[in-house]
């Protein structure tokens, strides 16, 4: 799994912990705040193990599975650096995204869960790996088929499908005809939704020989406008951090690994 000489060193810049102090699943939403959310909801015996960079680590269990949470910061290259060392240096083997989207695609509805098959990105993240073609960062269908499965037993609204990681969030579509704007144009080709790290997290996984899927809830309606208020995004987001635990519990007690995405 290492992918490089010196993997053994840490603590790192960024993670000041030691293999064996993180689960081989860890849940990674974006706010440090709603990795201690969780952490303090959800885990039984919850230590911390991480902050720097007030990024919030934890790790306790849940229905005696371990299983840690550490938040990812925002964008590709966040996550990126998160995801390398838990994969590289600390020997985490699964990573499940938890976090918001806004729906892009015309059945996308608010507090759907989304459950993204492949990322596609505006990012120049995958030149590093100087590939002749385009690389499609896809999740480990493992994962994904725990995820749907737990979702339906869940009664759970969900859609599965491909996704758009996006470096912008302020996008400066000032002048570009409406059909051609990032939601219109990645739209029509079937994109669900817009976030802005799991191209990143699948292409880390890729390359580190990791498990990754990112379990995301619509919170706001790019085409409409409309967004959830904040008491309906903890009702929501608490739905998707049941089901992204459950996948936890379920790679942990049996489910298959055999695949990296």
């Amino acid at each position: 799994m290492n992918v490089i000489s010196e993997a053994k060193r840490y603590p790192t810049p960024h993670i000041d912990a030691a293999p064996g102090d993180f689960a081989e699943t860890v849940l990674m939403p974006g706010d440090p705040l709603r990795a201690k959310y969780i952490a303090e909801n959800y885990l039984d015996g919850a230590r911390l193990v991480n902050n720097v960079r007030g990024v919030q680590g934890y790790t306790g269990t849940y229905g005696k599975v371990p299983v840690s949470v550490m938040a990812s910061g925002m964008g590709i290259p966040s996550i990126g650096i998160y995801a390398y060392e838990l994969y590289s240096i600390f020997g985490v083997r699964n990573i499940i995204r938890v976090g918001s989207a806004g729906a892009i695609g015309e059945s996308v509805r608010l507090r759907d869960v989304v459950i993204a098959q492949g990322a596609s990105t505006d990012s120049g993240f995958a030149s590093q790996y100087h590939l002749p073609g385009t690389f499609a960062p896809i999740c480990s269908y493992h994962l994904l088929r725990a995820a749907a499965d737990l979702a339906e037993n869940m009664n759970i609204r969900y859609l599965v499908g491909n996704i758009l990681s996006s470096d912008v969030f302020y996008n400066d579509d000032c002048g570009v005809p409406k059909e051609m704007r990032t939601v219109g144009a990645f739209g029509r080709m079937g994109i669900l939704a817009v976030e802005m790290e799991t191209a990143g997290l699948y292409m880390t996984a890729a390359r580190c020989g990791g498990n990754a899927l990112a379990v995301c809830t619509v919170t706001d309606d790019l085409n409409t406008g409309e967004r959830l208020s904040p008491e309906e995004r903890q009702r929501g987001l608490d739905d998707m951090i049941r089901l992204a635990l459950g996948v936890a519990a379920d790679v942990s007690n049996g489910g298959r690994d055999e695949d990296n995405g």
